[in-house]
């Protein structure tokens, strides 16, 4: 696994959000040994943040799911301004 410290130039990556089913493409910063690893299970069930700590938690989450920020902000933003009610 990475430490937060290391440099590793972008990857553009391509995931079909699972709420909508558009797909998105961005660069994160991985390595694509790791990342390909990861997405075989080679991690087994170690936690995301644990396998890519340099990673925020938006970019973390459109790689499990391909919900962009902006498609969360979206879908879960009225969810949350309706419990505030």
């Amino acid at each position: 696994m990475l430490s937060s410290k290391e440099v590793i130039s972008k990857m553009l990556i391509t995931r079909k959000s699972k709420f909508t089913g558009v797909t998105h493409t961005i660069d994160i910063p991985v390595d694509i040994s790791i990342y390909n690893k990861w997405l075989n299970n080679g991690f087994g069930n170690t936690p995301i943040q644990s396998v890519f700590p340099g990673l925020s938690a938006n970019q973390r989450e459109f790689l499990l799911s391909g919900c962009t920020p902006e498609e969360w902000d979206e879908l879960f933003n009225d969810e949350k301004d309706n419990e505030e009610d």
